[in-house]
């Protein structure tokens, strides 16, 4: 989507944090924007952060719950017409350990922090792919969905997922002139994490040294509007991959580096590099930047421009 005025975003998780820095880069390029949430105290300091701009619409939802989440979409619908971008960005932090015997923590933390990013794409892409005008969808996975935080399994499983999930849908989407990208926050200044000066009921002197680390590395962190900005530029570019901070980068390399280490040195049959080779290729080609899709033929079929593909080896 090189252009973004005049369209229509629907941004879960949208009255704080990342979902409303999102939305106020969304507003400053002209595009009307709705702001689906779950918390009444985030829409009503939304709301009155955002007061008299006409562009603006909010609507309570619960994303876990698809009947809710249909119905916000329907509300949307109802009021700007269309939608062209879907921003799932709800979550929750919290769901336990992966060897806990607890269940209904870790389900509720699935249910949201995955769910909601199936339930929305499942609800809206559909709508986008029928309007015939392109369109963009960003589900919000984490830095917990490429380096691993301890003690954060159904989070970590949650964000993991995502990026999976996304990647799939990117390759689905790329012919639809529907771009695909994934955010992959780390520290942001959002409700996720409160400070201990911003919420009394904290006892930050009794409190573990790794919260303690993160409270100061919170105190650091990114502002939302930033990421909402650098969440215009990939949809703009049609990027998949959009990162935020710059710490994780030596983290990352390692793992990569360990990945690789640990194939086997025998050497494949013929028959399978073949088939690799092909699949490889094709999964390059609709995961690369930038390709938009060529006009229609009179059979239907869509093609990509693929002149900004990535360079072999990935993207």
């Amino acid at each position: 989507m090189d252009t973004l005025e005049g369209r229509v975003a629907f941004i879960t998780g949208g009255a704080s944090g990342i979902g409303l820095g999102m939305g106020k880069a969304f507003l400053a390029e002209g595009m009307k924007v709705a702001l689906a949430d779950w918390s009444d105290d985030h829409i009503a300091k939304a709301k009155a952060e955002l007061a008299g701009n006409n562009a603006v619409f909010f609507v309570k939802t619960n994303v876990a719950d698809r009947a809710s989440l249909q119905a916000a979409v329907d509300q949307t619908l109802a009021h700007f017409g269309k939608i062209h971008v879907l921003c799932n960005n709800a979550g929750v932090n919290g769901g336990g350990t992966a060897a806990g015997p607890d269940f209904d923590d870790w389900d509720k933390a699935i249910s949201i922090n995955l769910g909601g990013v199936v339930n929305g794409t499942k609800i809206v892409a559909p709508i986008i792919r029928a309007q015939g005008e392109g369109g963009h969808i960003v589900n919000t996975s984490s830095m917990a969905g490429v380096v691993p935080l301890p003690g954060l399994a159904a989070y970590s499983t949650a964000k993991y997922a995502i990026r999976g999930f996304s990647e799939s849908l990117r390759m689905q989407l790329a012919a639809h002139g529907i771009g695909v990208s994934c955010l992959f926050p780390g520290a942001t200044r959002t409700a996720l994490v409160p400070l201990p000066e911003d919420d009394p009921s904290i006892d930050a002197e009794n409190a573990p040294q790794f919260l303690k680390d993160l409270w100061d590395a919170m105190r650091g962190a990114i502002d939302p509007e930033d990421t909402g900005r650098a969440v215009v530029a990939a949809i703009k570019a049609n990027n998949f991959y959009i990162f935020t901070n710059r710490e994780f980068i030596d983290e990352v390399r390692q793992r990569h580096r360990e990945i690789e280490d640990a194939f086997p040195s025998d050497e494949a049959t013929p028959g399978r590099v073949n088939f690799e080779t092909m699949r490889a290729e094709q999964v390059r080609n609709l995961m690369a930047p930038g390709n938009r899709p060529l006009p229609a033929k009179e059979s239907t079929d869509m093609e990509l421009d693929l002149g900004s593909r990535s360079p072999a080896g990935g993207q």
